[in-house]
């Protein structure tokens, strides 16, 4: 099954009068059997990553098959 995710990045931007918190919403398409191992496959590849996230959303997708 494949699954969306919502993802929020949290990114510090330098601006003129100092630093200011951007953040920005990205989706994701997950295949896993469930929705807690679609969350988990998130996490591991945002592993290591030097932007803050969090998984807001996963979601069933619509999306029977990904033809190559």
């Amino acid at each position: 099954m494949y699954y969306t995710a919502k993802v929020q990045l949290t990114s510090i931007v330098d601006t003129q009068n100092g630093t200011k918190e951007k953040k920005s919403t990205e989706m994701y398409l997950v295949e896993a059997l469930s929705v807690t191992e679609a969350e988990a496959k998130v996490i591991k590849d945002f592993e290591g990553e030097t932007l803050d996230f969090e998984v807001k959303a996963v979601t069933n997708s619509k999306i029977i098959k990904i033809i190559d």
